[in-house]
């Protein structure tokens, strides 16, 4: 495994977005991206679906309401973006003068699938370019009335001068052959992002830091924040709608211990330094795809692979 990249450091930014509000939210995360670098950050993580907002309201409203629903998805739409496309030249250009690698959540808007949303991870490149992005496998229960599912070609790492980066959206992270998929691959720093509410302060940390020690990979744990008084109150579902969405992110070291946070329920920046010989300690222990794997017993098949 070697070397492959020096120690930089990481931010996570925990900050709630300008609610429905492209434009806003853009703004917002390229002055957060050019904090972050000022403060020495080679890469910065987002929450899900952040831009431009997520949907917390009820998305599945039953008949003679579906009109709030549907009317409220509309909203987001048109909100949300395109890779490529004008909001990732502005991220980009962000990232650049930052010096920055950037991850970030996002409703994607496909040019390609009509009227369907994705639940997307961007990864752009401190070139300003956009290195890649992986669409949420699968929605996670009323979800599917928002977002689309990717497919096999959303499964994959990024090759960088940070080392190998992977990431998993939310409740992809219950599904071990996932995370063992991208350890499989690679993943040196991992990217979780999270939509965040009181209700997932344990499910989130329990398996951010179960992959950071089970893989043997840094996690930058990426959560949402939102309050009431940040959402308009022209908004229909306002009232409908738990807005307990209280951050608990935080940076954790491939041992399963935080080095920054979790931090609840304020807006701030977290930073923690990626050491690459930290990973070759906690491997030289047990390496779970290297020599303490067995798979001559039981081992992962990728769908396209040989049996």
């Amino acid at each position: 495994m070697g070397l492959p990249f020096e120690k930089y450091l990481a931010a996570v930014v925990q900050a709630a977005p300008i609610f429905l509000n492209r434009q806003g939210t853009v703004e917002k995360a390229c002055r957060l991206i050019r904090e972050a670098g000022r403060n020495g950050a080679k890469l910065v993580v987002f929450p899900e679906a952040w831009i431009p907002s997520f949907p917390h309201w009820p998305r599945a409203l039953p008949k003679g309401e579906r009109d709030l629903s549907q009317d409220a998805w509309v909203a987001l739409y048109q909100e949300s973006i395109e890779i490529p496309g004008q909001e990732t030249k502005i991220l980009g250009d962000a990232a650049k003068q930052a010096g920055c690698h950037v991850a970030m959540g996002v409703n994607e808007r496909s040019r390609e699938a009509g009227a369907t949303l994705y639940n997307t991870l961007l990864l752009l490149g401190n070139d300003g370019g956009v290195l890649g992005k992986r669409r949420k496998l699968l929605p996670t229960y009323e979800e599917r009335c928002c977002w689309g599912s990717g497919d096999r070609a959303d499964l994959r790492v990024w090759q960088t001068s940070l080392g190998t980066l992977g990431g998993l959206i939310c409740g992809e992270h219950h599904h071990p052959l996932l995370r063992h998929a991208l350890a499989l691959m690679g993943e040196q720093v991992h990217i979780a992002v999270w939509p965040k509410g009181a209700h997932l302060d344990a499910t989130a940390d329990l398996l951010s830091r179960s992959h950071a020690l089970e893989s043997q990979v840094y996690v930058i744990e990426a959560c949402g924040l939102l309050s009431p008084d940040q959402v308009p109150d022209d908004f229909p579902l306002k009232q409908r709608t738990l807005w307990n969405v209280n951050g608990g992110s935080g940076i954790i070291g491939p041992d399963g211990a935080y080095l920054a946070g979790p931090v609840y329920d304020e807006e701030t920046i977290l930073y923690a330094e990626i050491d690459p010989s930290a990973i070759i300690k906690e491997k030289w222990k047990i390496d779970t795809v290297g020599h303490y794997s067995r798979t001559d017993v039981v081992r992962l098949v990728m769908a396209g692979e040989k049996p």
